[in-house]
């Protein structure tokens, strides 16, 4: 089968929660490539789904979502939304994942990038090529430099640099792709929770009084972890990671150029601007 003919063919989206299913749908769409959501339950949106061709599946369910994979044509798949590990005894298993359960088991106790790691596998296996966003829709990237009127000063851009410094340092762990920096003290990392959760956290720790500095200091940073695939599971934001930001009292927020997902660039943006926060693309 030709290149040609291979882009010309549906993408099969596995589809958890938020926004950016739909912005990669779109996205889709725009280049005239046709995007089949398979919406996993529990996650993905009902009511923006039901604008797009999809099926609907539960976590578990591998051999009855390739099945429903080739019978839409898609031979290429990705991964996009969040997704909260789900306990073994919430896994809806179907005849496929029962044949596997040693892999899926194995998979189950290292951190997220080694199960979605062992997750691609599977589909690999089973004839689909998993890309990511890079590959698909370069266009929903954070770029380089700044996008927001406001713009980070020495002070800032030291903060991200340490928060990069912080999350080369722990990705040996698989444990999260963000923390936030506040005048060159680490002063929390992002856990299970993700970056809403860490994001609340610091708005805690404001309203306690065990945060000294001035709102209007500090920085969110965000990158994928060393040694990742970069297929699967990129950091992201939108308008949501800004309010939080905002509501934490930080300055703004640095992320990987190139290496994190952005869910309605313009909202957010327009929404930085609105907050006086900064938002920068940074070189590797």
């Amino acid at each position: 089968m030709s290149d040609q003919t291979d882009h010309q063919r549906p993408v099969g989206l596995i589809a958890g929660g938020g926004v950016l299913p739909f912005a990669l749908a779109d996205s889709l769409l725009a280049q005239g490539r046709a995007p089949v959501l398979i919406a996993l339950k529990g996650f993905c949106d009902a009511q923006r789904v039901a604008h797009y061709r999809h099926r609907w599946f539960s976590v578990g369910q591998f051999g009855s979502i390739m099945q429903a994979l080739r019978e839409e044509g898609c031979t290429d798949i990705t991964f996009i939304g969040t997704l909260v590990r789900p306990a073994f005894k919430d896994l809806r298993l179907d005849w496929l994942a029962v044949r596997i359960l040693p892999r899926i088991l194995r998979g189950m106790r290292g951190g997220d990038n080694h199960i979605l790691s062992a997750t691609a596998r599977v589909f690999e296996d089973g004839g689909f090529r998993v890309l990511g966003v890079r590959e698909l829709t370069p266009d929903l990237l954070m770029p380089s430099g700044c996008v927001t009127h406001a713009q980070p000063d020495e002070s800032d851009l030291a903060d991200a640099a340490r928060g990069r410094e912080v999350l080369q340092a722990i990705s040996p762990f698989d444990v999260g792709q963000a923390c936030v920096v506040i005048d060159g003290h680490v002063v929390s990392i992002e856990d299970i929770g993700g970056t809403d959760v860490l994001l609340a956290r610091i708005k805690r720790l404001r309203e306690a009084g065990k945060l000294r500095t001035k709102p209007g200091r500090g920085v969110l940073v965000k990158a994928p972890k060393q040694g990742q695939d970069l297929r699967l599971d990129l950091p992201a934001l939108g308008p949501q990671t800004i309010r939080g930001v905002a509501d934490a009292g930080l300055a703004g927020l640095a992320v990987a150029a190139g290496h994190c997902v952005v869910a309605e660039p313009q909202a957010m943006i327009a929404a930085a601007d609105k907050a006086g926060m900064f938002v920068v693309g940074l070189e590797s």
